[in-house]
């Protein structure tokens, strides 16, 4: 029996170890391409390309030409605002729209709540791009191409068609509290607002993420709908064109600086709220 134990012990640890050391190799890759970018941002020697890692001399300055803008070619700060409006209004709108989506779906019965669980499955399987030529014509027959507003109703129309992790998290919440809340005379609305939004907080932190994300960082539509104007590009848009053939050398280093200063919202917003998110997910994901 000892020697069973000392053996299941050693094979535990053993594999402990294979597991911890993979976990390890992994993190490595991962984080690799970040920190090159990070130390990248703070290189002074210039050159797209340097044949080692750890800069030889640290500067602030790549930092400077990208919030300065001297030339006026790449107001960056114009871009992040851009950015920053068009992804919290997006956010705001997408959000209540698949949350109010989710909950009708999950605790109202009508006739055509299972056809549209299923169309609404099927649209979700054809990637979102494969409609954009047809939404920039719709855009531009309602003369509402190269604004931002263009950008937050496409950002916000298909909100509806993300409510399949939320409805899984409404069905989790027992139908008896809005049956109780009926009995005592509450509407619709009421149970909504005052009992299934209070226990909802992880799922509604998890899609208003998703739904600040998408704008943040979409690239694809942005590039279509949004004309020639510098000044009306968002972050995404703006960063590619600083490496075009005549600049990508001399801006390579402030590139990487907008890539780390477009990071740090995101990884606040992760680091905040990474308790609800991982709860919101995880809850509507199972059911």
């Amino acid at each position: 029996m000892e020697a069973k134990a000392k053996n299941y012990k050693a094979k535990k640890r053993n594999t402990r170890f294979l597991v911890y050391a993979i976990l390890t190799i992994m993190s490595i890759i991962w984080l690799f391409p970040i920190v090159w970018i990070v130390l990248t941002s703070f290189r002074s020697e210039g050159g797209a390309f340097v044949p080692y890692i750890m800069p030889k001399d640290f500067t602030l300055n790549n930092y400077k030409i990208l919030l300065t803008d001297a030339t006026g070619n790449f107001p960056f700060v114009r871009w992040f605002l851009n950015t920053f409006v068009v992804a919290t209004f997006s956010c705001l709108l997408s959000t209540f729209i698949t949350i109010a989506m989710a909950y009708a779906l999950s605790r109202l019965r009508f006739k055509m709540r299972r056809p549209i669980l299923k169309i609404a499955l099927v649209l979700n399987m054809f990637p979102g791009f494969m409609s954009m030529i047809a939404v920039y014509y719709i855009l531009k027959a309602l003369d509402l191409t190269q604004s931002l507003v263009a950008l937050v109703l496409i950002y916000s129309a298909g909100a509806a068609l993300g409510f399949y992790v939320a409805k899984g998290f409404f069905d989790t919440i027992p139908m008896a509290l809005d049956e109780s809340a009926m009995i005592d005379g509450a509407n619709k609305w009421q149970i909504f607002t005052k009992i299934t939004l209070p226990l909802s907080k992880p799922i509604i932190v998890y899609t208003a993420l998703m739904a600040f994300m998408g704008p943040w960082m979409d690239f694809i539509f942005a590039k279509i709908i949004m004309g020639d104007d510098v000044k009306d590009y968002t972050v995404a848009i703006g960063l590619y064109s600083m490496m075009s053939k005549t600049t990508a050398n001399s801006l390579f280093m402030s590139f990487t600086a907008g890539c780390v200063l477009i990071a740090i919202p995101i990884t606040l917003l992760f680091i905040y709220m990474q308790k609800y998110y991982v709860e919101g997910i995880t809850s509507g994901s199972v059911k």
